[in-house]
């Protein structure tokens, strides 16, 4: 670990031992959130989520093709992250690495386990054609907990998509057939104390990562387990708890920004 590494972190350990945050934040609350859909013309659906000083967008593009074996009713969905040098300096250019494949496939996961598009919906012909959804995730700038913003930009996303029917040939466009999404809150734990929405220097120095996604009823629909380090049974709780709380309010202003 470098000097400076050593210094930020015995500094934010001393900061947490009194009960504070650098940013002035309390452990259990997210930094100021902004949602904007609609912001690529060219897409079926798209949203820029602001979180902190981090951004990314979402963007959605839909296309026929041709269904898998095994699920020959229902619709396709694929999800992709770009994680641009221009974002960090730890990010670099070329095929997607780790942490890239990681958010991708973590948004893919809340996305596709908890049923967010309803896929029969979007058969065209049995065994033949349906519609695939690509989700695309572009990290503008990087600045702490990637998995919320991504997942927040890919839902306002696909609650903003048209299926663009008229251009197939297919009758009139229609919004993409959607049920209620989970709200995913993560947080994360170093020297013994649990932050929620991390930011770059708490996430550098965390020991152990929990994602929680909640549904409207505020029951638990995801968890995901994060780096080496563990959380206790009251740790798991408090998260619990205040993922629940989290998620009910960044559901409000998602629909809120969204226009529902």
């Amino acid at each position: 670990m470098t000097i400076t590494a050593t210094i930020k972190q015995d500094y934010l350990v001393k900061l947490a031992q009194k009960g504070k945050r650098a940013d002035g934040r309390a452990f259990d609350e997210y930094r100021n959130i902004k949602i904007e859909p609609g912001i690529i013309s060219k897409a079926e659906g798209s949203a820029r989520v602001t979180l902190g000083n981090t951004q990314v967008i979402a963007g959605i593009k839909m296309d026929v093709g041709e269904p898998y074996p095994d699920s020959p009713d229902s619709g396709v969905m694929s999800t992709a992250a770009e994680l641009i040098p221009l974002a960090s300096p730890d990010f670099e250019a070329g095929p997607p690495r780790e942490n890239a494949i990681e958010l991708a496939r973590v948004v893919d996961r809340g996305i596709r386990e908890s049923g967010v598009i309803d896929v029969e919906k979007l058969c065209i012909e049995p065994g033949e054609k349906v519609w695939i959804v690509f989700i695309d995730i572009h990290i503008i700038d990087y600045d702490g907990n990637l998995f919320d913003a991504a997942s927040l930009a890919a839902l306002a996303a696909l609650l903003t998509t048209k299926v663009p029917a008229e251009r197939f040939e297919l009758g009139e466009d229609y919004p993409l057939p959607l049920r209620e999404p989970p709200i995913s809150c993560t947080s994360v734990k170093f020297n013994g104390v649990v932050v929620m929405d991390p930011s770059l220097d708490e996430e550098d120095i965390a020991e152990a990562r929990l994602t929680v996604a909640t549904d409207t009823n505020g029951d638990i629909r995801a968890m995901q387990k994060g780096l080496n380090g563990s959380f206790t049974k009251e740790e798991i709780q408090k998260v619990i708890k205040a993922s629940t709380d989290n998620g009910k309010k960044l559901r409000e202003q998602l629909n809120r920004n969204i226009g529902k």
